[in-house]
């Protein structure tokens, strides 16, 4: 199918202009928060919302995605940011874009879903334990005598050793915030939870002793900046390509995970392809404005369905919505202490860690809960991309494990007008190299010698290389003492993996014929 971007599917509503004013509400603290803790300024999360928010919901492949900065990407941006800096930070991004965009295009939509859910499980929740950990100093407004550490053990023990600096002005604010949000998301769901609580940290923040946004970064620019290229030098490309492989992979898991919950919400049906080529573009364009990373956002999203979307124009309100605040408000932004923000993301990270799913999948499937803790361990001690690589390789190994036991093999009784010199094996379910062995083991313990044995293969599911190599060899052994072998039942794909090597037939009067016996 011909990539179709959203935007032609466009139908103005009211609903998706209340759906839009909603969704900016709950995306304007988020955008800024998300900025702050990936060590970039609020501007820039504005900037990824703005353009980015607006070309996933123009150019994607769903009705109802919306895009923007995600907590998701907290780690893997700030340390970005820490390698090679912002203008390397906003040439991955492009980069990324491009990937995204060349994967749409060659039609690799639905390979990312081919990520196993535990992985997903133990991922998000190791990114929440990280986001949470890097937000401690502001939330308690504490002083470090050097830069705070990366890795989790090393930060907790800084932040341990600076605990006599606690700041009580921070956190009151942050518990404030805390509060607000937590009340109204019980008892006023209606309510902007998230911008209701960071409105209250401001006000309390007239009053108490704490560091605002104004502090750390000064003044925001009441605008948009020029659209910039990155300097493209070969050097500056090398040190960003790791960076953009992986936002490239989390940004690909992350939207269309968005873009499914949207589906299952709403009753539409995404077109994954044209969604990853709308991401594609959509991070390309943020990058050229000077954000970084955005992506489908499941909390966003999901807003946009229950505000009532008809289609992609409340993304695209929401975008203009916060293009006009920058314009009508940026000051403002100054005034908002650090200590709310990380409030506020206490909350995301809280959130992202799915324990109902967790506990079910505890009770449900111990081994595959094993991925999921192996997932989480890797990402929260070492890093994500050795998390994903290590709970996909486990995952593997736990499939591979769990289909060679599917594999059986048995003797079928012999029937009374059966000649005697005829024996009839079952095979059933895959023949794989995981299975082999397994399969091997029980057919050598079947000590009959008859003239002619027959493979009985109407029940395998599949056959690989290993799984052929296994028959031509039984074959050719048994040939040696006397029995001819002949596969009866296969199909068509089945017969071709042997390769000619081992008879078929159709039935055991054909295979008699066959042999000649």
């Amino acid at each position: 199918m011909a990539y179709r971007p959203a935007f032609l599917d466009v139908s103005f509503d009211l609903k998706d202009l209340q759906a839009g004013l909603t969704v900016a509400i709950v995306a304007l603290p988020l955008s800024l928060a998300i900025a702050i803790a990936s060590g970039v300024g609020p501007e820039r999360g504005l900037v990824t919302a703005i353009i980015g928010g607006f070309l996933v919901s123009a150019m994607g492949g769903t009705r109802h995605q919306i895009g923007g900065p995600a907590g998701a990407f907290i780690v893997l941006v700030a340390g970005c940011v820490a390698a090679i800096g912002i203008e390397g930070l906003v040439l991955a991004t492009i980069l990324s874009g491009i990937m995204l965009a060349v994967l749409g295009a060659l039609r690799l939509g639905g390979a990312i879903r081919f990520v196993p859910y535990p992985v997903i499980l133990g991922f998000t929740a190791g990114i929440a334990v990280i986001i949470a950990a890097s937000q401690l100093r502001d939330l308690l407004g504490l002083t470090l005598s050097g830069p705070e550490p990366g890795m989790l053990i090393p930060k907790l023990a800084a932040l341990w050793d600076a605990r006599a600096t606690l700041s009580p002005g921070s956190a009151i604010i942050a518990a404030l915030t805390v509060v607000v949000i937590l009340a109204c998301q019980r008892w006023a769901p209606r309510l902007p939870a998230m911008l209701l609580g960071i409105v209250a940290a401001t006000l309390a923040a007239q009053l108490l002793d704490a560091p605002s946004v104004f502090d750390r970064f000064g003044a925001l620019p009441a605008g948009l900046p020029m659209p910039v290229l990155p300097a493209l030098g070969w050097d500056a490309v090398l040190a960003a390509l790791p960076f953009a492989v992986a936002f490239t992979l989390l940004g690909a898991i992350e939207s269309l995970l968005s873009a499914m919950v949207a589906d299952q919400m709403s009753g539409s049906r995404m077109r994954p392809d044209d969604e990853l080529i709308g991401q594609g573009l959509a991070n390309i364009g943020a990058g050229l404005f000077g954000g970084f990373c955005t992506t489908g956002t499941i909390a966003r999203t999901a807003t946009n369905v229950k505000a009532g979307s008809r289609g992609p124009a409340s993304g695209m309100i929401h975008a203009g919505l916060l293009l006009g605040f920058l314009l009508l408000a940026a000051p403002l932004v100054g005034a908002i202490p650090l200590a709310g923000l990380a409030g506020l993301l206490m909350i995301v990270s809280w959130k992202m860690i799915e324990t109902h799913a967790i506990a079910h999948l505890i009770r449900m499937d111990l081994p595959e809960a094993g991925v999921m803790a192996a997932t989480f361990l890797t990402v929260v001690l070492d890093d994500l991309t050795s998390g994903i690589l290590l709970g996909m390789a486990l995952a593997g190994l736990l499939f591979i494990a769990r289909m060679s036991r599917e594999g059986q093999v048995r003797s079928l009784p012999t029937g009374p007008d059966a000649p005697h010199d005829q024996m009839t094996i079952h095979l059933t379910g895959p023949v794989f190299f995981g299975s082999v062995a397994r399969i091997e083991g029980a057919l050598d313990r079947i000590n009959a010698h008859p003239r002619l044995l027959l493979l009985q293969m109407s029940d395998v599911t599949l056959i690989d290389r290993s799984g052929a190599r296994m028959i031509q060899d039984l074959t050719a052994r048994l040939a040696r003492r006397g029995t001819q072998v002949v596969v009866i039942g296969a199909s068509d794909r089945q017969a071709q993996a042997l390769n000619g090597s081992v008879p078929t037939a159709t039935d055991p009067a054909h295979a008699r014929t066959l042999t000649g016996l």
